[in-house]
């Protein structure tokens, strides 16, 4: 398998497999694949994906703005998976924390997050995240 296939999200499968149906419109099963594929789509700019997949009544008034100027700023380089709780696919709310680097202005660094994610209707929504560090 070709490295440049490979999913950015870090699953080890290729993007048509992992996060590309997500971002075509298929609800991610659990948490943790809704927060991969909002890391990939991070990666690749999809911010209308991005603002879909934020609980409605977690989307701030500028959230398509920030969420495209963060898409600019940084070039993602990794993720990694630290914890999940709950989050399955019979489950209504679930956690994820996660480290994902990046690089800013030739500087790297690392996000470090504690994201909450809620079931909206049959779909699974980011609500909110607390930045570590």
């Amino acid at each position: 398998m070709k490295e440049e296939n490979l999913c950015p999200c870090g699953s080890g499968k290729t993007y048509a497999v992992c996060c590309e149906p997500y971002h075509k419109q298929h609800n991610a099963p659990t948490a943790e694949a809704l927060m991969r594929s909002r890391y990939s789509a991070f990666v690749f700019g999809l911010v209308d994906y991005l603002f879909a997949t934020t609980h409605p009544n977690h989307r701030a008034k500028n959230l398509k703005a920030d969420i495209a100027s963060t898409c600019k700023g940084l070039a993602w380089t990794g993720l990694d998976v630290r914890d999940v709780w709950q989050g399955g696919e019979k489950d209504k709310v679930g956690k994820v924390t996660f480290h994902a680097s990046f690089v800013q202005e030739g500087k790297n660094g690392v996000h470090v997050e504690h994201s909450r994610f809620k079931r909206f209707g049959k779909a699974w929504m980011y609500v909110d995240g607390e930045v570590k560090g």
